[in-house]
């Protein structure tokens, strides 16, 4: 599971250390799904960050994709926002991700990024951008403990 919120540096060319915890949850085997030393990432353009996952992430959004109709208008648009954005971002022996020059200058990460932890995927944010979002959703988090009496 990825768990957690992690604050980590990025070098000069735009490596990230994944946490061990992500790295070993991100190998684990799955159905089908090739197994590679890496990660699955999307961009997220509602939220402005990255998702990412192992072969478990993968299958869902495929899964998600398989169940609409062949050439569908609505599997045509899963699958080019989906397969077409996503890319496959492999771990090197130090257990880095090499995060793509474009992502990084659309959400404008330079230095840093925060890793949230969503159970079976996590999110890459500019700590800027998720700072902001915290902030958006703190009323709405406390509503919601609220309502349900947390």
């Amino acid at each position: 599971m990825f768990l957690s919120t992690h604050e980590k540096q990025l070098d000069a060319k735009r490596r990230l250390l994944v946490p061990q915890e992500f790295r070993a949850a991100a190998q684990q085997p799955f159905s089908d799904i090739e197994a590679f030393s890496g990660v699955y990432c999307f961009a997220l353009k509602s939220l402005a960050c990255l998702e990412c996952g192992g072969p478990q992430f993968f299958d869902r959004y495929r899964r998600l994709i398989e169940a609409e109709p062949f050439a569908s208008p609505k599997r045509r648009l899963l699958e080019q926002h989906i397969y077409g954005g996503m890319v496959r971002l492999n771990f090197d022996p130090a257990g880095r991700i090499t995060l793509p020059e474009s992502v990084c200058d659309a959400y404008g990460i330079r230095d840093g990024v925060v890793l949230l932890g969503l159970s079976d995927r996590f999110q890459i944010w500019s700590p800027e951008a998720y700072a902001a979002d915290v902030a958006i959703k703190e009323a709405e988090n406390a509503a919601l403990f609220a309502e349900l009496g947390i």
